[in-house]
């Protein structure tokens, strides 16, 4: 039956709609899409010659379609499965009586000197452009700036204390190092504010959003790690990042073996090391590569094979002055502690031109022994237990060999300046450190009082004094998690999405469209599924079943109905794709089978 327009109508204004065509169905807000409609673009085979693509099972399976090299668009599938973590974001949302907002994302006010938190790239990351009047502006990577006005002018009073708002949008940031979805231009999140009168509001907030987080991520199926990062120079009190585990994410996590001890590992401490009970110290020597004989290269793999031993160099311009960094051969400079120990918001590499001209070499041969005097020394503390080690020597083709900290050069300051191994003591003096690879998808900051002092956003006590507002800040990446997801959910087929995520409940499939009586039973399945609340893709397509079946892989719904050979004798197959199940059934019996399996999934 096909409805007329006038009878469309009236069904909307009831806000029920029930309409019938050849095609598509839509019965109490539940979908039914022909595939033969549907926007969905499949590719069975992949090039051998084609370079590696984070993106491409996506892409393959007609999720997301990737032009040039950094821009993606979400397509309907994909569309689906965000409207999913969207709504499950939400419920837990509600949970806290929180408020959604929608927040500018052109910014018309004047960008503030600090990073709103983010890290050391965030002004080249972030989007500027100018108006016809010439006024800049610039796309929000961060709303938090915006929000504290917005609340200087709308709170007064304490009596108006604590509230939650939240936004899902699209943020927007230059992405230094693009990863497909896990790390895009563009990118779903979702943004939440809390603002308080008290330090015990915040901190109690601060644990229940854990809360929230904690459930989303239960309800995707999907493992993770809660653990301290560095909160920035302006970034108020705490802060903690959650990861999802994976050992093909691009972070890193530091554990302990036998404890609860677990950090971001840019901001896991190193204790300092005991010193060398004795040393018997050589003699101090300088050699030059034509006595020996060597290429700087050869120099440099020779010292490698003994890198606990080797003195490293890096020259940084810290407050327009020169500085050195001195760190062992066989550690990493960790540039986070070093930022913070430096007290500025980005380091600056010295070049070439500078360090010619203050040390008088080239970068590869900058060592710590008789550096000019105004140029400072900050050094490791793993630099103090070298005994008789190697350093190059501030003067191209030359290095010393037998140095030793304190008798051959001074450091200005010993500082934790590498990034912990494993191995390594753990921090909280349990156990030692194991590494995780995760991918962060959720960050928190407990910001304090820090932004309102910024902005003067205050509030009148029950006592009629004036107290700044106190904030805290939360991020949880949809599209991200989406992207982390659809790693995690797939094998040699395609994808097979858990019942949470997957874009439809059932892949109704019809092996011979010609058949008439597989027709007419595939049809009647259709509408009934959907009078059962099912979300169904129908796969209507007059084309190959070997095709078919690869697509319904590729896709990779819960649960694949099969209506083929059998179906004159009432029978129907059913295919679990996560389990790998399969089975016939009566088609009287479909509906009550699969109301088990999604009880049970």
């Amino acid at each position: 039956m096909i409805l007329t327009a006038h009878v469309k109508i009236e069904l909307f204004k009831v806000n029920f709609l029930c309409y019938a065509s050849e095609r598509n169905l839509y019965i109490k807000g539940r979908t039914m899409v022909k595939q033969s409609l549907a926007f969905i673009r499949t590719i069975h085979e992949v090039p051998s010659n084609k370079p590696s693509n984070p993106n491409e099972l996506l892409v393959r399976a007609g999720y997301i379609h990737v032009q040039g090299e950094q821009s993606i668009s979400l397509l309907p599938l994909a569309k689906r499965v965000i409207q999913k973590i969207e709504k499950m974001i939400r419920e837990e949302m509600n949970t806290l009586s929180a408020n959604e907002v929608s927040l500018p994302i052109l910014n018309f006010m004047e960008k503030p000197e600090s990073n709103s938190f983010q890290n050391e790239q965030s002004d080249i990351e972030v989007f500027h452009l100018k108006n016809r009047n010439h006024k800049e502006l610039y796309l929000a990577s961060s709303q938090v700036d915006y929000i504290t006005l917005l609340v200087k002018e709308e709170i007064q009073s304490y009596k108006q204390l604590p509230f939650i708002l939240y936004q899902i949008r699209t943020k927007f940031r230059d992405e230094i190092q693009y990863n497909g979805m896990f790390r895009a231009r563009e990118s779903l999140m979702l943004d939440a504010f809390s603002f308080h009168h008290s330090s015990e509001s915040l901190k109690a907030f601060y644990e229940k959003l854990d809360d929230v987080y904690s459930s989303v991520f239960r309800r995707l199926g999907l493992a993770y790690k809660k653990v301290a990062v560095d909160a920035g120079n302006d970034a108020g009190e705490l802060s903690h990042e959650y990861f999802i585990l994976s050992e093909k994410g691009d972070a890193t996590i530091a554990y302990s073996n036998e404890s609860d001890f677990a950090v971001n590992i840019e901001l896991a401490q190193v204790p300092s090391p005991p010193l060398t009970e004795h040393c018997d110290m050589k003699e101090l020597t300088k050699q030059n590569l034509h006595d020996t004989k060597q290429s700087l290269e050869e120099l440099k793999n020779s010292l490698n094979s003994q890198a606990q031993q080797l003195i490293q160099s890096k020259a940084f311009v810290v407050h327009d002055e020169l500085a050195v960094v001195l760190y062992r051969g066989d550690h990493r400079l960790n540039e986070v502690k070093l930022r913070n120990v430096l007290n500025v918001r980005k380091l600056t590499v010295a070049d070439e031109e500078m360090i010619r001209e203050i040390i008088g070499c080239s970068k590869e041969y900058i060592g710590p022994i008789k550096l000019p005097v105004n140029v400072k020394v900050y050094a490791d503390y793993g630099i103090k237990s070298i005994c008789n080690g190697t350093c190059f020597g501030n003067e191209d083709g030359s290095f010393y060999i037998n140095v030793n900290p304190e008798r051959d050069f001074a450091v200005n300051a010993y500082e934790d300046l590498r990034y912990i191994q494993e191995g390594d003591p753990s921090p909280d003096g349990i156990g030692t450190i194991e590494f995780l690879k995760g991918y962060d998808v959720a960050h928190t900051y407990m910001l304090g009082s820090a932004y309102a002092k910024k902005w003067d956003a205050t509030f009148v006590d029950e006592f009629g004094d004036s107290n700044p507002v106190l904030m805290g800040a939360y991020g949880l990446g949809v599209s991200r998690i989406f992207g982390v997801a659809s790693e995690f959910y797939q094998d040699e087929k395609g994808f097979a999405w858990p019942n949470a995520l997957a874009p439809y409940d059932v892949h109704l499939i019809t092996e011979n469209v010609d058949n008439e009586d597989q027709w007419q039973i595939s049809e009647q399945l259709y509408n009934i599924l959907t009078t059962y609340q099912f979300d169904v893709l129908f796969d209507d397509r007059d084309t190959s079943i070997d095709s078919k079946f690869k697509d319904a892989d590729l896709i990779g719904l819960s649960v694949q109905v099969i209506v083929g050979k059998k179906v004159n004798e009432g029978i129907v197959k059913v295919n679990y794709r996560r389990t790998g199940e399969t089975f016939e059934c009566a088609k009287e019996e479909l509906i009550d089978r699969l109301n088990e399996y999604f009880r049970v999934y």
